[in-house]
């Protein structure tokens, strides 16, 4: 039987084999992916240069005091460190729920429910879940995760509105994502590293618990990581459960009045200070926020490339 030499594919390569152009239409395609690249590129640098000229000015004078500062209700003394306690303190409730919940049901999905129409139908449902828009979550965590919350007693003076109820809310909302990657990261596993283990007579939890998940477990941490800082960098459902106008305390308080009680967030900070009268909070202290804020997720990013190196490493 000849081969077909007939396809585009192949005339493609043997024009390139031969030395000869393959056409316009390639050139002016990669033209544009060029050009499109350079344009977002361009709009990023000049977003970056706008935040770090308007921060420019409190880096300058006040540096690390304004990393270390309480909100305030003075410009000049007015700092983020509530907005970076309320944020690391969400993420953690963030990470204690979604992240065990995602994991085993993307390793149900995956590794021990069978392929019929309810699984599909969930799996579906889950994806279109992860590209619900994020206001949609905070009307959610506002109608059930906060009255929740109070019918528990753990409504605390905030009314429900607190660290446990934001931090749940954001849970829900990355939950989808933490069961994407998980799932993509077992599909990525060889099929011949389950064939021999079953080959060797270990069972399937031993097959999964001893091979399937060590080797996902790059890409599944660094998936999680990267999920926890979209959840740190998030604003709207916090608008919704009680962080807009909230203030985090750091006093003699206990671990359970501190999370039952008012609070603020990083974003949040960022979006109050945006919209003050005051030129020096919305020109000045609102950038050096959300510089500090790219920092952070910058680090988390950071942090994700390294785990998942290192985690490469010891597989």
């Amino acid at each position: 039987m000849t081969a077909d030499t007939t396809t585009p594919t192949r005339i493609a390569v043997a024009a390139k084999l031969q030395g000869r152009r393959v056409g316009w239409g390639e050139s002016a395609f990669q033209l544009a992916t060029l050009i499109g690249l350079l344009l977002s590129l361009g709009v990023l640098v000049a977003l970056l240069a706008d935040i770090v000229a308007g921060a420019w000015s409190v880096v300058t004078t006040r540096g690390a005091d304004f990393v270390s500062t309480p909100i305030s209700l003075s410009a000049d003394t007015a700092g983020v460190l509530n907005g970076i306690i309320g944020s690391v303190l969400l993420t953690i409730v963030v990470a204690v729920v979604a992240i065990p919940l995602g994991i085993a049901a993307a390793v149900y999905l995956e590794e021990y429910a069978a392929d019929t129409r309810p699984t599909r139908f969930i799996q579906t449902n889950v994806r279109n879940l992860a590209g619900v828009p994020s206001i949609v979550y905070g009307l959610l965590g506002l109608g059930v995760i906060v009255r929740l919350v109070t019918a528990l007693g753990a409504g605390g003076s905030a009314n429900g509105r607190n660290i446990i109820a934001g931090g749940l809310t954001l849970a829900v909302l990355v939950l989808p994502i933490v069961v994407i990657t998980t799932s993509e990261a077992l599909r990525a596993v060889p099929a011949g590293i389950r064939e021999a283990a079953y080959g060797v007579g270990a069972t399937q939890w031993e097959v999964t618990r001893h091979q399937v998940l060590p080797a996902a477990l790059p890409a599944i941490l660094t998936g999680t990581v990267l999920t926890l800082a979209r959840a740190f960098g998030e604003t709207a459902p916090l608008l919704l459960v009680g962080a807009a106008t909230g203030f985090f305390a750091t006093g003699g308080q206990g671990l359970m009045e501190q999370l039952s009680g008012t609070y603020t967030a990083l974003p949040v900070v960022v979006y109050s200070w945006s919209r003050q009268p005051d030129g020096a909070f919305r020109d000045e202290l609102a950038p050096a926020a959300i510089l500090v804020l790219l920092v952070l997720l910058l680090a988390a990013n950071a942090a994700a490339i390294i785990i998942r190196n290192r985690s490469e490493r010891k597989w």
